[in-house]
């Protein structure tokens, strides 16, 4: 874009992004908000339906297969993309399509956060879930610290009332 820019250049955002350029510029850029809005619906769409279609057709194949085994085996290795891209999708519609009326900088810059950092931090460790070994050691440690809770819990509901504000 070449609009003239009167509120200054700076973003208050982690990166630059052109919804945050057009709130900068001071002329009057609604053709352009309006092509820039029918060029992302498009392609959007056409992305999402790609995928959803993509979908429907791998697990139309999935559940054709006779072995239960390989059924598990099939959905367990589409899960996890199903459970990031979910991740993603929802932060970033939440990102973009939030009414003006809940919009605020601070809110921006946290939204704008989670579906720039978050899911890509994730998508290794929801990946990472299939293999047994890791599975097997965050159970240890969800068990370990639902156990240190509930010890605590314990601890404190035995001990006498008088003792516990010390």
């Amino acid at each position: 874009f070449s609009l003239p820019l009167c509120q200054g250049n700076a973003v208050d955002q982690f990166f630059c992004e052109i919804p945050h350029i057009l709130k900068l510029s001071c002329s009057d850029a609604y053709l352009k908000e309006i092509s820039l809005l029918a060029v992302s619906v498009s392609l959007g769409s056409g992305c999402f339906v790609f995928v959803l279609f993509s979908y429907v057709q791998i697990f139309r194949a999935v559940l054709r297969m006779p072995s239960e085994q390989g059924r598990h085996k099939a959905f367990s290795t589409c899960l996890p993309h199903l459970a990031v891209l979910s991740l993603f999708l929802s932060t970033a519609m939440f990102a973009y399509l939030k009414p003006p009326s809940i919009s605020s900088p601070s809110l921006d810059l946290v939204v704008s956060f989670l579906y720039s950092v978050v899911p890509p931090t994730v998508n290794p460790l929801i990946y990472s879930l299939r293999n047994q070994e890791i599975h097997g050691a965050l159970s240890k440690i969800l068990q370990y610290t639902l156990f240190l809770h509930q010890k605590d819990v314990h601890h404190t509901l035995k001990t006498p009332k008088r003792l516990r504000k010390a």
